[in-house]
């Protein structure tokens, strides 16, 4: 969650002629299909790969196009917002999010699917950070909180709406349509965009204060965050730094970084702010966005991924392990924004990460025999603690940054979540990978003729596969077997307690940081930068 975009006093306000909950609905609707679109090809990859005859390896290129895309318009937004207007770049880049859309649906393989998925990051990467100044222009001061937990609802919900969707499309229909659903409500949300928000004459190519758009700042900036969010990504199908891919990525990512330092703390109006990460305020939110990004994304891919392997779910159904959790972010988002008229940030951010640490703390005691409701619980604690960081966010990280930085805020605090999300997924990919390998070599030791454990457990399940019917060489095989995947199943069930052990740290980090935050005044308008 960012506070507006772009400072609401560099332009004229548009005119709104309609009530502004309609404008709020219809961009927050827009901005859920631009995040949603960050996961519903998830689970969808199998039957991608399998369509065009494709590795599912290759298939995930998919995701990561997409991230890369979105990260790199994400810095430029701004700038183009300021020059074009601000409801002219939002419908160019929704028009660009719908039509690509369609495109991918219709993609007739994977290098057409991938060259749309760019197109469609970059049309979606410029919407969010704009969206919320719309917001700041429809609402008086006294209801900007109100609006912008309606726009948190499409940021922190999407997510986790995205592998119910793609799971229940991709089962009953075909994975084109994770894309062609699209189509429908990016001309809906086009045209009432259109028609209830207008724009002053003046404002319509309007200039920025320093319209030099910074050329190199934007090209180091897009290759740092480019070459971060690849490396992330592929690091792991790669085998990291075995691979000379990787290798590559991790230069050019150094490389524009160690640029881009000296050169954006030179410029007059750079690209990305840096001194102000470097703030104590607005870092701590910066940090503290990583890390809830990072278990945002981490939970989304992966709890469906567990129940969907160990537990014989269908992709519907993983999805739907998620859904509960999205009801009960959509009801927090307003119980947390009447809240944070009343309760300094920092409190809640505590509270909001404990309860996340404590939602993967009693996942680190999954085991075969759990339900559908101890995973839809855990996730809706989740959804309890969410809400509770990402509101508060908005307010502090904004306390205190000149009006016309409000742009440069944004976009870092979307940078932050989209970042801490590949991270987080990063991190966890490695630690089931590795830590999988560990348990079952550890388990395999167990597992000897010489064992008494084994041979009684050999045994009694080669008995039961003789009572099935089955001769008793048959059967003695099939118990060896079975015992294999036993060994594999425990060993996959442990590492993901590693994973969730690691994810409540994470979210634990975030309360010292929290502690850091000073007071700001409450009770007043949203922050945007006034």
């Amino acid at each position: 969650m960012s506070a507006a975009a772009i400072d609401a006093q560099s332009l004229p306000a548009p005119r709104v002629t309609v009530n502004p909950w309609l404008i709020a609905i219809v961009v927050a609707l827009a901005s859920f299909m631009e995040v949603l679109d960050t996961t519903i090809a998830n689970v969808a990859l199998p039957y991608i790969a399998g369509g065009m005859g494709v590795s599912e390896d290759e298939a995930s290129w998919v995701v990561t196009t997409y991230l890369v895309s979105n990260a790199i318009i994400l810095t430029a937004s701004s700038f183009l917002a300021r020059m074009l207007g601000r409801k002219t770049f939002f419908l160019i880049c929704l028009g660009i999010f719908t039509v690509s859309s369609v495109l991918c649906g219709f993609a007739p393989n994977l290098n057409a699917l991938l060259l749309f998925r760019i197109l469609q990051g970059l049309g979606g990467g410029g919407m969010v950070p704009v969206a919320q100044s719309i917001l700041a222009d429809a609402f008086p001061p006294a209801k900007r909180g109100q609006a912008f937990a309606v726009f948190g609802i499409a940021v922190v919900v999407a997510p986790v709406v995205g592998p119910t969707l793609g799971g229940w499309l991709s089962d009953n229909l075909s994975w084109h349509w994770c894309f062609l659903i699209n189509a429908p409500v990016g001309a809906f949300a086009i045209a009432l965009i259109a028609a209830v928000l207008q724009e002053p004459a003046k404002a319509k190519g309007a200039q920025p204060q320093d319209n030099t758009f910074d050329f190199i700042g934007f090209a180091l900036v897009a290759t740092f965050l480019g070459a971060l969010e690849v490396m992330l990504d592929r690091g792991l199908e790669d085998d990291w730094f075995a691979s000379p891919f990787i290798i590559t990525s991790a230069a050019i990512c150094a490389i524009a970084f160690v640029l881009m330092i000296p050169w954006e703390m030179r410029r007059r109006n750079p690209m990305i702010d840096l001194r102000m990460v470097a703030t104590r305020q607005f870092g701590a939110c910066f940090l503290v966005m990583l890390a809830t990004g990072a278990i945002l994304l981490a939970t989304t891919q992966f709890l469906p991924q567990l129940v969907q392997q160990d537990f014989g779910y269908t992709a519907t159904w993983a999805g739907l392990v998620l859904s509960p959790g999205g009801v009960v972010t959509m009801l927090m988002m307003f119980v947390v924004g009447r809240l944070a008229a009343k309760v300094q940030p920092k409190y809640l951010i505590i509270a909001g990460a404990l309860v996340i640490a404590a939602s993967m703390y009693s996942m680190t005691n999954v085991y075969g025999d759990l339900g559908f409701w101890f995973m839809a619980r855990s996730r809706m604690l989740i959804g309890i603690g969410l809400p509770l960081i990402f509101i508060p966010i908005m307010t502090a990280s904004y306390d205190g940054i000149p009006a016309g930085k409000t742009d440069q805020a944004s976009a870092l605090i979307n940078a932050a979540r989209n970042t801490g999300g590949s991270i987080g997924v990063s991190i966890v990919s490695n630690v089931l990978t590795h830590r999988q390998q560990f348990h079952q070599s550890r388990l395999v030791e167990q597992v000897t003729p010489s064992s008494p454990q084994y041979q009684d457990t050999l045994h009694q399940v080669t008995d039961y596969f003789v009572a099935q019917g089955n001769a008793l060489a048959q059967a003695h095989q099939q118990a060896i077997q079975w015992i294999g995947q036993q060994v594999q199943i425990q060993a996959s069930f442990l590492s993901y307690m590693d994973a969730f052990w690691v994810l409540m740290l994470i979210a634990l980090s975030a309360i010292p940081l929290a502690l850091t935050l000073r007071k700001v005044k409450l009770g007043g308008p949203a922050p945007v930068g006034h």
